[in-house]
């Protein structure tokens, strides 16, 4: 896989190789990462808890998506990008209520966080690497320079 091309393709592959990594966690060691979200790991669970097998799809689901992401950083897929930067921004305000109305523990906001900072590196990313294409073709008109993003890429 090569390196990331742009700003905002950075942006992303951190975060893909983060959900990679913490999906595969939560699969293969799941307690660790319920610590590490701070919720409770009871020595035994109760007849109809079903956090294991919930912990299992979203673990599996993280993993997806940090496959996902890595495919679009490979691609330089810019659409993709700017769609993350709206869907994190949704999920930073939904688990920021969960935290607030007590449903998941304090120790979650830093899901959130993470997914709004995120958000924000991306379009800072985005915003830069269209700032950057644009300056990088001025007195060349085939757009010809040589790490610039593709002028296709640059509309927002």
């Amino acid at each position: 896989m090569r390196l990331p091309r742009s700003a905002a393709g950075w942006t992303i592959a951190v975060f893909g190789v983060l959900a990679l990594v913490m999906g595969a966690v939560g699969l293969v060691w799941p307690e660790a990462l319920l610590r590490l979200l701070g919720f409770e790991v009871p020595a035994t669970r109760a007849v109809g808890d079903h956090t294991g097998t919930f912990l299992t799809a979203s673990s599996m689901a993280s993993f997806n998506m940090g496959v996902y992401y890595l495919l679009a950083t490979a691609t330089e897929w810019r659409p993709f990008f700017r769609f993350t930067v709206v869907f994190r921004l949704v999920t930073f305000a939904v688990f920021s209520i969960a935290v607030l109305a007590g449903i998941a523990p304090d120790r979650f906001f830093g899901v959130a966080a993470w997914e709004g900072l995120g958000a924000v590196a991306t379009a800072v990313g985005l915003w830069w690497d269209g700032r950057r294409a644009g300056a990088e073709t001025v007195g060349d008109p085939g757009g010809s320079v040589a790490g610039a993003v593709p002028a296709a890429d640059a509309v927002h």
